[in-house]
């Protein structure tokens, strides 16, 4: 049997899965622009993780969400990953 790291808990998950996610929008200073930030809810709620994003990135994003079964986030590299095709697909 391999020897893994101990203890194993919740911080030594480097990546898990997308159950549900929210964008939202700050408003910015007057004058200013605001910020989009899209919270991710991980393994139904055992990470949760919150990015901020431009509206480009939030509307780019949003299209991928929404097209996109399985996701992943890698917590360390804050990646988010899209679907899942075996190889030679």
């Amino acid at each position: 049997m391999p020897e893994l790291p101990q203890p194993v808990n919740d911080n030594t998950i480097k990546v898990r899965q997308l159950s549900h996610y929210q964008f939202s929008w700050v408003a910015g200073e007057p004058g200013r622009n605001g910020a989009y930030t899209l919270q991710l809810v991980l393994d139904e709620g055992a990470w949760e993780e919150v990015l901020t994003l431009t509206a480009d990135d939030a509307d780019a994003l949003q299209d991928l969400l929404v097209n996109t079964k399985d996701v992943h986030y890698d917590i360390e590299r804050r990646t988010l990953m899209f679907g899942v095709t075996r190889a030679g697909e």
